[in-house]
């Protein structure tokens, strides 16, 4: 009964002494909706009047959403709450003293509303469709959308952010009333769009979330179709229109269809055609545009071969104005030549014949027995076909029964020719069988076989003649003659004739017959000599080949003849005659390609007829090209109709077609292009926005206009007609178009009369319209648009006041963000007012402290509120805050303060990473030596700078490449070599290059190290530089033996390497120190060994030689490091694996060993045996040595690498030969000098000379008589194993 009565001992106490329960007093607890997870909700408070610590615990099931410390009662969150789904929680506390029973309350939890819900659309999807003669004004649909949170934060409000297509222009064609009801603000085109799809913002009021105030909205999309009506007229395809036709050919015959069509596509109207020209030969299908022949066609006797008709098109019903919608075209056709002709003969001599009345009966004489080609005389026959071309070509040729005794010259004609009848058999042309001969000439025209000949009927009167002749020696005289001779030309100089006959009878006179040849050619009546009487009439192209009798008579009127062949030679007198016109039509963009055809009159095959084309310089000469020989022209590039300043799209381009004659002729012949108009341009308003303004109720019903031009350059593509888009009150305005000019159109907008505007009962005060200028030429039809606001204006008298509040904004630097960055708004409490926002203060701020006028520019307010990025050129690095001082002004005010207070918008600009880090200048050089760089050593570092922020500033260093270049110039690559570590110091990145795994201390060489830095934001940049590590071998690694033990030669390290930093001015780099064990060192007495490096800071390291050399120089760290238990300097150990290289080494440092040991003998004997004036004369030498400079101690004569003895004949010097321009610049007397007692970092400096000297004269001996004679009677014994060839040391030196 123990054990209980214990338990129950605590509980009679408590009853004793009075404890009571804690006290919970807490019913309902506020909880914003937006706490995060572990942030802190409520503390449960209970009061203990005991002063008992409390615990408390939470239970039932909303429990779930909170943590609570059970000492401390702090309750946090422990799962996210949302208002919308649970706005009240209860939970059970219990809170309990530990002494009394726990306690229990229900605990009510009001979740508070943030605003963490973004408004929310219904009936989703929204489509609709409207005609497009809605008026301006009237609602198109309507907008619901909702938003669970409570208070502003549930208010939504619409906005219309964009409409597509042509977002800028069609902008204002819509806009939204609060309510969410689409209007159509302006006209709509179903030409122009036949769709529209409007991005639309839902936004809620505004409240709390996380402590910062924000907006939440959604967006939709609401698709709009336009349904056409007949507002347009037709248009015509393919325009110009040309085509051709043959002569004669029968009636129906199809030419050629035009093609228009409705550009109304909604509706496609059916089109009816129609020619408007009187009295031509042509018809066309009113329905299909089938244009066909009508009447009879005789390319003879039109008045030109092209005929031009003027065609039609009308839609079959009036549009909606009640007008007919009709457009006319031009189409231009050729009738080509048919061969519909026969020849026929002419009485007359060219070039004066006029071929109006045709001959079939011809007379002429020739005396009897003429000789062959001898032509008849008095006829004039002259064939002629009126065809053209190839059509006229027709063959000449005799028949009858005196066909045999002559021919006809020439035998075929194009177009038309003289005719002679010549002799071809003189001995049938006989006077006394006939005195008349009968011939028939036939002229066949072999390409009109059904209608091809004429005949004409030559009758030939023969003369008779004497029987005695005088004779020629020559039958026939070929002669020649060159065209174009002047008169008097002498072609042959005598002919002469013999008459057998004498006297009178023998007495010749000579001429020419027949007579027509005395105009071209006279024969001198005594000499026989043949002229020229008329040059102007030798035409080769005319006349070929003159045939002519010379007469030579007698006294008694005998005669004979002989035959003159007379060829008249050509010359280039005539220029190429150029076959047929050249106009061509062609649309704008596409190619032209035509062939100029030209003839020469002048002789065949000869220079004179070989034809050349080439292309005149002129305006358009450069645009086209023509092949030489065939006359092929094409133009190089399409053509512009836009760029001709011709008002009917034309464009000549001038070929010269010439021969190669000597001198050349030529013929222009210009080629005509006309370059139809596409329609390829958009109309374009003279204005970007047009503002109005009327009073309400006022009578004016004009509202202002609107201008608008088009480039094209035809009726059909620059007409220009104005609409308005439906919405937004478009319906209470009406819209006219005038033509002001070719492509220039403007637009009156007016009042509807049925209208009345009266402000007080205006939903709207202001019109925001859409004017649009279309031009529907083609299918693809082209419109542009302007936003033209019309006001309806009120008495104001109040300021208007920016709301709400301005807040911060934040824009991206170089051009990375582009648009809207922030939208002011403004209100007015007036009725009637119109706000607009204007900038009157820019202020550049980098680091709080003025930047000067660099921002200016960044950005632009627009009227409306809009603040928009303007330039690419944002620079963080110049300028992180733009500060807008702005304000509304309300452009309706008629008295008092038009503009609201000043207002700041604070433009915050965002770094972005467009800055490379870039390394800074690294002085000094980097030396390693491997044996003594342990991992993670630092031999080297770079810095290296980011003036961009955050990550895009933070500075990442890697190794890139390690190379090491041997001294003979051979590389190796080494990967993991070195590693680099980053840190940062203020504004720069410190990469610190340390060895990441052992390095090879047998190369020799240098590393070149590539660092890369690279920044941390993307986009990365990065940078490269390159380092240069020299390394010292193990062929520069020096024994230092000591008599001294290892702990002692440790204890005295810093005073030794300072020692011989002051002998060498190099930093020492102590590898090991250690017992001495081998045989060399105890035959040294040597107790430990140091080996150590001795290196400069340029890379150079001195061998065991030139260190012996160093310290000799200088008696006084010599004596100091005698008296630390120096004994032997001899060479580094280096590893071998050869066994006989080891025994060489062992058998050279004995001997190394052995020397110095006799050295130290022969200056312990030298010391006890010198006489008192052997130690006077030391003195001297010693004194004079240390005065004179290492040049004046070399003077004289003296053998480089041997002793010389100095000026006193004392002791021996060492000829050391110090090249002065290898000083690496550690002079004794410096005073700027660095311990190197430390590797940490690898450069190598020189102590200062004080401190050296205080340690040194801790060491020095008592009698410093004593230190000169050991240092003289040191000099005195040669060393036999130090020897200095070369004076500039080197080894890796630079």
């Amino acid at each position: 009964m123990a054990l209980p009565s214990l338990l129950l001992l605590p509980f009679l106490l408590a009853a004793a002494s009075g404890n009571t329960s804690p006290a919970l007093n807490m019913t309902i607890m506020y909880v914003a909706e937006d706490l995060q997870i572990g942030e802190f909700a409520f503390q449960l408070t209970a009061t203990d009047f005991d002063g008992d610590p409390l615990t408390y615990t939470i239970t039932g099931a909303d429990a779930f959403y909170f943590n609570v410390s059970e000492n401390t009662g702090k309750v946090t969150l422990r799962n996210l709450l949302d208002r919308e789904s649970q706005a009240r929680l209860t939970l059970t506390v219990t809170v309990s003293d530990g002494v009394n029973s726990a306690i229990s309350r229900k605990l009510t939890v009001i979740v508070e509303d943030r605003n963490d819900n973004a408004p929310v659309f219904k009936g989703l999807p929204y489509e609709t469709s409207v005609p497009e003669n809605m008026t301006a004004g009237s609602i198109i649909y309507t907008i619901s959308a909702t938003d669970a949170d409570t208070g502003n934060a549930s208010k939504v409000s619409y906005s219309i952010l964009e409409v597509v297509p042509d977002d800028a222009k069609n902008f204002w064609l819509f806009y939204i009333l609060p309510n969410g009801s689409v209007v159509l603000n302006s006209s709509l085109d179903y030409a122009t769009n036949t769709f529209y799809q409007l991005k639309i913002l839902a936004k809620d009021g505004g409240g709390l979330l996380h402590g910062v105030t924000v907006f939440q909205n959604s967006t939709t999309y609401l698709s709009i179709t336009v349904l056409d009506l007949p507002n347009l007229d037709p248009q015509f395809l393919h325009e110009p229109y040309s085509g051709s036709v043959p002569e004669n050919c029968p009636l129906g015959v199809t030419v050629l269809t035009v093609t228009a069509k409705d550009r109304d596509t909604g509706v496609n109207d059916e089109i009816f055609y129609s020619i408007t020209n009187a009295s031509v030969p042509f018809a066309i299908n009113m329905t299909t545009g089938i244009i066909t022949v009508s009447g009879w066609l005789d390319r003879e006797q039109l008045p030109s071969e092209e005929v031009l008709l003027e065609v039609q098109a009308r839609e079959k019903n009036l549009d909606i104005h009640g007008m007919v919608a009709q457009v006319s075209t031009l189409v231009t056709i050729s009738v080509t030549d048919v061969n519909d002709n026969k020849p026929e003969f002419y009485q007359c001599s060219l070039p004066s014949c006029n071929f109006t009345k045709s001959q079939s009966n011809f007379t002429g004489s020739i005396f009897e027995h003429s000789s062959p080609k001898v032509p008849v005389s008095n006829l004039s026959i002259v064939a002629h076909d009126p065809d053209k071309g190839i059509n006229s070509t027709f063959e000449l040729y005799l028949q009858g029964g005196s066909a045999s005794a002559f021919t006809v010259s020439p035998t075929r004609i194009v177009g038309t020719g003289e005719v002679q009848i010549l002799v071809q058999d003189p001995s049938e042309v006989d006077y006394e069988i006939s005195h008349v001969m009968v011939v028939q000439l036939i002229a066949n025209d072999t390409g009109n076989p059904a209608n091809c000949c004429s005949v004409a009927t030559v009758t030939i009167d023969l003369m008779d003649i004497n029987d005695h002749f005088p004779e020629f020696p020559q039958s026939i005289y070929k002669l020649s003659v060159m065209e174009n001779s002047p008169e008097g030309t002498v072609i042959a100089p005598n002919i002469t004739a013999y008459d057998p006959d004498s006297g009178a009878y023998g007495q010749i006179t000579y001429q020419l017959l027949p007579d027509i040849i005395h105009e071209t050619f006279t024969v001198n009546a005594k000499s026989g000599a043949v002229l020229v009487a008329k040059g102007a009439l030798l035409d080769r192209e005319t006349r070929s080949i003159y045939y002519a009798n010379i007469q030579a008579e007698d006294g008694d009127n005998m005669v004979s003849t002989a035959l003159l062949e007379i060829s008249v030679l050509d010359e280039n007198d005539n220029a190429p005659i150029v076959t047929g016109s050249y106009f061509i039509s062609v649309e704008e963009g596409q190619n032209v390609s035509t062939e100029i055809k030209a003839i020469d009159n002048d002789e065949a095959d000869t220079p004179n007829s070989q034809l050349g084309f080439r292309i005149l310089p002129g305006l358009f000469s450069n645009n086209f090209t023509i092949n030489e020989t065939t006359g092929q022209m094409h133009n190089r590039e399409p053509l512009d109709r836009e760029a001709l300043d011709d008002k009917d799209g034309q464009l000549v381009v001038t070929v010269e077609v010439y021969d190669h004659g000597v001198p050349p002729l030529s013929t222009l012949v210009n080629v005509t292009i006309t370059v139809g108009d596409v329609n390829d341009n958009t109309p374009v308003f003279l204005e970007q926005s047009y503002e109005f303004f009327i009073f309400e109720s006022s009578e004016d019903s004009f509202v202002g206009d609107v201008a608008a031009t088009d480039a094209d350059k035809t009726e059909i593509n620059f007409r220009i007609s104005f609409r308005l888009q439906s919405g937004n009150g478009s319906s209470n305005f009406l819209i006219r178009s005038y033509k002001l000019g070719p492509g220039n159109y403007s637009g009156q907008l007016s009042l509807d009369p049925d209208t009345t505007m009266d402000y007080e009962t205006l939903q709207q005060k202001s019109f925001s319209l859409v004017v649009l200028a279309e031009n529907t030429a083609t299918d693809s039809a082209r419109n542009a648009s302007v936003p033209v606001v019309v006001h309806v204006l009120d008495v104001n008298d109040e300021p208007p006041s920016i709301v709400p509040a301005l807040q911060n904004a934040t824009v991206s630097e170089n051009g990375t963000q582009q648009g809207l960055v922030y939208t002011v708004g403004a209100a007015d409490p007036d009725t009637n007012h119109s706000l607009v926002m204007e900038e009157l203060q820019v202020t550049c701020l980098k680091d709080s402290t003025s930047a000067g006028d660099v921002c200016w520019g960044w950005f632009v307010l627009l009227p409306n509120g809009s603040v928009l990025v303007n330039s690419s050129e944002i620079d963080f690095e110049q300028c992180d805050t733009v500060k807008l001082t702005l304000r509304a002004e309300d452009l309706y005010t008629e008295k008092g303060d038009r503009y609201s207070k000043n207002g700041t918008l604070t433009i915050n600009i965002k770094d972005i990473n467009d800055n490379a880090p870039v390394f800074l200048p690294v002085f000094g050089t980097f030396v390693v030596v491997p044996e003594v760089s342990p991992v993670d050593l630092q031999v080297a570092t770079v810095r290296a700078t980011d003036v961009d922020q955050g990550l895009g500033g933070t500075i990442t260093f890697s190794i890139f490449k390690v190379v090491f270049v041997e001294d003979n110039a051979n590389e190796r690559t080494y990967e993991n070599l070195f590693k680099v570590v980053t840190t940062v110091e203020q504004n720069n990145y410190i990469g610190s290059i340390q060895v990441a795994s052992n390095l090879d201390s047998s190369l020799k060489g240098q590393y070149k190290v590539t660092v890369r830095a690279q920044d941390s934001a993307a986009p990365q940049h990065a940078a490269q530089t390159m380092l240069n590590i020299f390394t010292v071998d193990q062929s520069y690694r020096v024994r230092l033996l000591f008599v001294t033990a290892v702990d002692e030669v440790q204890s005295n390290l810093e005073d030794i390497k300072t020692t011989l930093t002051l002998a060498t001015k190099a930093a020492v780099y102590v590898v090991a120190i250690r017992s001495s064990e081998d045989s060399r060192a105890a035959r040294a007495q040597a107790q430990s060994v140091m080996e150590a490096y001795f290196v400069y800071s340029n890379g150079t390291a001195l061998d065991v030689n030139q260190l012996s050399t160093c310290i000799s120089n200088d008696p006084q760290v010599l004596a100091t490091l005698v008296k630390l238990g120096l004994a032997v300097i001899g060479p580094g150990e280096v590893t071998e694996r050869s066994k006989e290289k080891e025994m060489i080494g062992i058998i050279v440092g004995l001997a190394v060993f052995l020397v110095l040991f006799i050295l130290i003998m022969t200056l312990v004997l030298v010391l006890t045996t010198r006489s008192y004036k052997r130690k006077l004369n030391a003195m001297k030498a010693l004194k004079a040595a240390t005065t004179l400079s290492p040049t004046v101690a070399q003077q004289g004569a003296g053998i480089p690498g041997t002793n010389q003895y100095n000026t006193e004949g004392a002791n021996p010097m060492l000829n050391l030969s110090m090249d002065l321009s290898h000083d690496l610049g550690f002079h004794e007397d410096t005073s700027s000098l660095a311990s190197t007692n430390s590797l940490d970092e690898n450069k190598v400096d020189s102590p200062k000379d004080d401190n050296l000297k205080t340690k040194l004269g801790k060491s020095r001996p008592t009698d410093p008589t004593e230190d000169k004679v050991l240092v003289a009677a040191l000099n005195a014994k040669e060393p036999s194993k130090v020897a200095f060839i070369n004076s500039t040391f080197n080894t890796t030196d630079l």
